[in-house]
């Protein structure tokens, strides 16, 4: 081991010399000699040379220990744990003048935050724009397309119930105009003679069911994909919901923006209360778990149902519209009774998979679900709310699609979409496919019934195509 540091070697050698050794060497600056120390011995010679050479550094401050009765606050107790003074960077120097900077050196300060900078949320005022498209606005007496026509072999009007409803075999038009996947489509009610349909491409469009079967108008306002559409009871408005976390209500004949509500989530499905008593109020199917109530006349969150453990998927009014059922990504199912936030029925079995899209059986005594794992389930929608274990409805593919199922007005057939593109028909007392129709390509995501002709069913698949069956 080297005893002799670069910078000191005439102070140690010196010290080293008046040991007694056995052997001696002669240096230019004296006499050294080898020695044997350890290591602790040569750590402390080597501190007291350095000690000699660098000046002393100042010992930090320490803050005070503080009272051992205070427990929180100022002067509380801190003892061996009290912090020492931050050492700035000047303090070996010692010299306490302050640095002068001229005023160029000095950093710009950032303005004052203003809204623009901290509002994340967007404001969607004055957004909204309708196009007609239809060949006439109006007609010989100065009607739109919202009056039902007249001259058809068909009576759009009065009692349906005696409809007797057939399977569809084949296409008898296409509407195109979405430039991507269509979402959900509905047919104008008791009439269908015009078809809303809502797409990914953020846009809401209303068609021609009858006559040139043309384009009419579109609706521009939403940013991202619309999740959902729902027409009022008379369809003079209707609502569309969105990913852009906006839910609007729409002028059915002149394409204005009446209203707009948002709760800062998505809503993944809306509905009108068809109650006639009721229908300013809608519900909406949040992805915060939630299902909120909103009054169209005051703008108003008037209620909220905070029961679900996931993003909630279906709304269904059953019970004369008094009670609604509704289903979530927590595997559950969930029966409330209108304006009390508090459900009545509570299904949650282990073998249940999400229930994704619904359908009211016209009797009123049943509902149809889209379960996830490939099968069409059916619950009471009466005071037990049980699952009918009979009926069970499978044969397609919808595992990853949010598919849509509907039931033919006289409650004969259910119809569902699916993943390879077949739209898929089954009897409703027997439970067996009927029929499978080649729709698509793609997902068939949408499917409705016409509601006043015998055969005739809507689809909308993922390449933003609508088609019209016979």
């Amino acid at each position: 081991m080297s005893l002799v540091p670069k910078d000191n070697k005439t102070e140690v050698t010196t010290a080293f010399a008046l040991a007694p050794t056995s052997t001696k060497g002669k240096v230019p600056t004296g006499y050294a000699s080898e020695i044997v120390i350890s290591d602790a011995s040569f750590r402390s010679l080597h501190r007291n040379v350095e000690s000699a050479v660098e000046p002393p550094s100042k010992k930090r401050k320490r803050e005070q220990k503080g009272d051992a009765s205070v427990v929180y606050g100022a002067g509380a107790y801190k003892g061996p744990w009290a912090k020492y003074e931050e050492e700035r960077p000047d303090a070996s120097s010692g010299s306490e003048e302050e640095v002068e900077y001229e005023e160029d050196d000095i950093a710009p300060q950032p303005a004052a935050p203003t809204r623009a900078g901290t509002a994340y949320e967007e404001t969607f005022e004055g957004k909204e724009s309708t196009e007609f498209h239809g060949s006439e606005q109006y007609d010989y007496q100065g009607r739109t397309y919202m009056h039902v026509p007249q001259d058809l072999d068909i009576d759009l009007r009065g009692d349906n119930s005696n409809i007797k409803n057939f399977v569809p075999k084949k296409l008898i038009h296409t509407w195109k105009s979405h430039t991507k996947a269509i979402t959900q489509t509905r047919f104008f009610p008791d009439s269908g003679h015009l078809l809303l349909s809502a797409s990914a491409d953020s846009k809401v469009k209303i068609w021609d069911v009858y006559h040139q079967r043309e384009l009419l108008r579109t609706y521009s306002g939403h940013t991202k994909s619309v999740t959902d559409i729902c027409f009022n009871d008379s369809g003079s408005q209707f609502l569309s919901a969105s990913y852009d976390r906006q839910m609007k209500l729409w002028d059915t004949e002149t394409g204005q923006c009446v209203s707009r509500f948002t709760t800062g989530k998505s809503p993944h499905v809306i509905r009108f209360n068809p109650d006639p008593a009721h229908s300013h109020e809608f519900l909406a199917g949040m992805s915060d778990k939630k299902i909120v109530q909103f009054d169209t006349r005051s703008g108003e969150l008037v209620q909220e149902y905070d029961h679900h453990l996931g993003p909630v998927n279906t709304i269904t009014f059953c019970d004369e519209n008094r009670r609604f059922i509704t289903t979530s990504d927590d595997k559950s199912l969930r029966a409330w009774e209108y304006g009390i936030p508090v459900p009545i029925k509570f299904i949650a079995e282990p073998y249940m998979y999400p229930m994704v899209r619904s359908a009211a059986h016209p009797s009123g005594k049943y509902v149809a679900f889209q379960s996830s794992d490939n099968q069409i389930v059916v619950y009471a929608s009466t005071e037990r709310f049980r699952q009918n274990r009979k009926k069970g409805f499978r044969g397609h593919n919808n595992a990853g699609y949010a598919i849509d199922v509907a039931i033919s007005p006289d409650g004969q057939f259910v119809m569902s979409g699916d993943s390879a593109g077949f739209v898929c028909f089954w009897d409703w007392k027997t439970c067996k496919m009927w029929h499978k129709i080649q729709a698509s390509d793609g997902a068939v995501v949408s499917c409705q019934w016409h509601p006043r002709e015998t055969s005739k069913v809507v689809t909308g698949a993922l390449d933003g195509v609508l088609k019209y069956w016979d």
